[in-house]
């Protein structure tokens, strides 16, 4: 008895690839597809309604698979393609969304009301790292006793810092005082805004 066909799952005869649709279980391919007509679409088949048996004879003729797209639909509506191929990029896809999500984080620049002028250099430089980096930047004033009659202070020097990063990073609001913090969230300007005001910033 010959075996059902399934293409580009053994390669040259060995054994299923890491991405083999059993294990996904997302879609409903090949002989799998048990419905008696399919609707194919997509730019490498001609467009309609088939037998099943049909669809999957244009797959095989393209070394491709019979992919159940939408199986709510009536009929169910199929792709010709490499399924292998399909998830490999799919988690791909998710793996650099997800990469990207965590590297976005909400980095903390800490001020005294006395802060220093080499002091607020150092840590605006590191702030422009981390907003070049994409990331978001909590500056605040940490106030100890009674330093907390010299909150003005704190919002100049917040302020300041905000003036400073003003061509990469954009303020979320006004400094407010938090129990004895006042604080300020600077986020990365756009990408195309960086790209304008780039030469701006190393003169």
């Amino acid at each position: 008895m010959a075996l059902p066909y399934r293409p580009n799952y053994q390669g040259s005869g060995g054994p299923r690839g890491k991405f083999a649709p059993r294990k996904e279980a997302e879609h409903r391919i090949n002989h799998f597809i048990r419905v008696p007509q399919v609707r194919l679409v997509g730019d490498n088949v001609p467009m309609g309604v088939y037998p099943t048996q049909e669809a999957l004879k244009i797959a095989q003729q393209q070394q491709l698979d019979l992919v159940e797209i939408s199986p709510q639909a009536d009929p169910p509506v199929c792709k010709v393609i490499d399924y292998n191929k399909f998830l490999y990029d799919k988690k791909r896809k998710e793996k650099e969304m997800k990469a990207k999500s965590k590297t976005a984080e909400l980095k903390e620049i800490r001020f005294t009301p006395g802060t220093d002028d080499h002091d607020f250099d150092f840590k605006a430089r590191h702030a422009e790292n981390f907003l070049k980096e994409g990331n978001k930047v909590k500056a605040y004033v940490q106030f100890k006793g009674r330093a907390i009659q010299f909150k003005e202070r704190g919002e100049l020097v917040l302020l300041k810092f905000a003036e400073r990063l003003a061509e990469i990073g954009q303020v979320e609001g006004l400094p407010k005082l938090e129990g004895k913090r006042m604080l300020m969230v600077i986020a990365p300007k756009s990408q195309k805004k960086k790209a304008t005001t780039g030469s701006a910033a190393t003169e």
